[in-house]
This record gives structure tokens, C-alpha cells and sequence, in this order.
């Protein structure tokens, strides 16, 4: 009925994103071997757990990737058959790419489902099964689980709950007649589109918060125990150790989560209330 492509792209050249948030450059040996870290003990793990199998990860790297890289890389990703890995021309190439992979494998499928997830992002062992749950012959839908966590990993670990709409977790359902695949526009744009569903009965992603974010900063909040999330939010074994002894208890950073949790619902309320004024879609006109 549907072929579902959880897609993901690594480092490709975007002439748009140079530094980090630290006005560290982009792209090079130093920021390839974190990513490379972050997605091996966050991202890969939690993708292999996915309890349903039904579904193709596809990875997108840049051709200029030295070939020690390459070969970490295939290392890392081992002999996992729903994985899938490419190198192309930088981010110009990234769309087109996608886009010609699902007109050649697609045609016996009348409906397609695409997701996304950024590569130092982690989620729930049932996610994808999630996502497929919400299909039901739809034309064209957006998902949006709004519900997930946020771990800071450095300088300390803090885990919290947090809630985002239009988050970079978000799936498409559209029907296979010239797809637009949910990697159309960025996250953002989802906020002028009117046909989203939002799922907010289970917390099924966590965006991991390091020193060389982009955009992200940890704003997590509420007392949430390791213990109860490890067994669905799949890390490597090293990771789970380190976080199980080293997270900071609650009692240390509760003003700041009190503070957080105040930002947090209140950028949510107000998103939701300009979404349901119509203001986002009149502003994409």
C-alpha cells in the first residue's frame, strides 16, 4: 500500500550554513568525527531499534567525504539491511536525489510515507510504527508529534520534556502521484500548511543538545528519570552508562526548569494560536 523513507542527510555542502553557534567552521575533519560520534552513539541506535522494520533509512553524504570517513561510516552502519547510503553533490543535489530514488522504486506503491531526522537526533523504538498508525489513504498529511524530549549531553547531562510543533521530526502521507516528500521545504514551513495532524499522545523523539548546535539549545524541563526512558529511546552502551551515572539530578537545575518549562508552553500556545488564526498561512501567501 505505502513505501515508507526515513531520510536523513549528513554533511552536505550548504552555502547557506557555515559556522555553528560557536562560529565554529562547519564541515571539516573536526566537525565530521563529532557528528560521526553523536550519530553512532544517538541517531544509528536509536533507528536499528525501531521495533517495525518496515521502512528504508536513507542517508545522504557528500561526495567530497575523505574515504577514512567513508569507511567509518560503512563500519558504523555494518550489514543493516533498511539503511541505505549515498554521496552526492552538496544540498543543491539533495532534493533531486530524493526525488529520483522514489520515482524509480515507488511505482507499484500507490501511497508514500517520508520522515525525517536530523543526525545527532535520537527516537523512540516505536516512532515508526507511530508514523504508520496515522496512514489511512490520505491524499496529502503532515505529522507532527509534538511531544519529546530534550538531553544535553554537554557541558552537563540534563534530560526534560519538551514540546515543539513543526519540529524536524515531522512525516508526510501523500498519495504517489508526483510526490512532494516531506524534505520539500524546511520544518518550518509546515506552520503555513493546513493539512497537519498533530500527535500529542506519546513523547516520541529527543533532540540531543551539544556544544556544536546549530540553532538548538536546551530547554528542557520536569523531572524525568533516565531509568524510565532508556528501554524505548535507544543509545549505544557506553552512552547509557555515562548517562545513567553522570545526569544531573533535577534537584540541581530546577529553576531552570521551572524558566524552561514557562518558555516552553508558552512559544507552543502561541505558535498554536497564530496557527489556529489562520496568521502563518496568511503570511505564506
Amino acid at each position: 500500500m505505502f513505501s515508507h523513507y526515513l531520510i536523513t542527510r549528513f554533511n552536505l555542502k550548504n552555502p547557506k550554513w557555515d559556522v555553528t553557534k560557536n562560529n565554529e567552521t562547519l564541515l571539516t575533519g573536526e566537525w565530521l568525527e563529532h557528528r560521526l560520534w553523536l550519530f553512532e552513539n544517538f541517531c544509528f541506535p536509536s533507528v536499528v531499534a525501531q521495533v517495525n522494520k518496515n521502512f528504508q533509512w536513507l542517508i545522504y553524504f557528500d561526495m567530497t567525504t575523505p574515504e577514512a570517513y567513508r569507511q567509518k561510516i560503512a563500519s558504523i552502519i555494518g550489514n543493516v539491511p533498511n539503511i541505505r547510503l549515498f554521496y552526492i553533490d552538496g544540498m543543491p543535489a539533495f532534493y533531486p536525489e530524493i526525488k529520483k530514488l522514489i520515482t524509480a522504486e515507488t511505482v507499484d506503491k500507490p501511497y508514500l510515507i517520508t520522515s525525517r531526522i536530523d543526525n545527532d537526533d535520537c527516537i523512540r523504538n516505536t516512532f515508526i510504527d507511530e508514523v504508520q498508525k496515522q496512514f489511512d489513504s490520505q491524499e496529502y498529511l503532515a505529522i507532527d508529534v509534538i511531544k519529546g524530549y530534550s538531553l544535553q549531553i554537554k557541558p552537563v547531562i540534563m534530560l526534560g520534556k519538551k514540546e515543539h510543533i513543526f519540529n524536524p521530526f515531522i512525516s508526510l502521507i501523500e498519495k504517489n502521484d508526483n510526490p512532494t516528500t516531506v524534505w520539500a521545504n524546511d520544518h518550518n514551513h509546515w506552520k503555513k500548511e493546513t493539512r497537519v495532524r498533530q500527535v500529542a499522545d506519546k513523547r516520541l523523539w529527543m533532540s540531543i543538545i551539544h556544544e556544536k548546535n546549530k540553532v538548538n539549545e536546551f530547554d528542557g524541563y520536569g523531572n524525568i528519570k533516565w531509568d524510565d526512558v532508556k528501554n524505548d529511546f535507544i543509545v549505544s552502551k557506553s552512552m547509557q552508562g555515562t548517562i545513567s551515572s553522570d545526569i544531573l539530578p533535577h534537584n540541581a537545575w530546577w529553576w531552570t526548569s521551572f524558566k524552561n518549562a514557562l518558555y516552553v508552553n508558552w512559544v507552543l500556545f502561541n505558535k498554536s494560536l497564530k496557527k489556529a488564526l489562520g496568521i502563518y498561512r496568511l503570511k505564506g501567501k
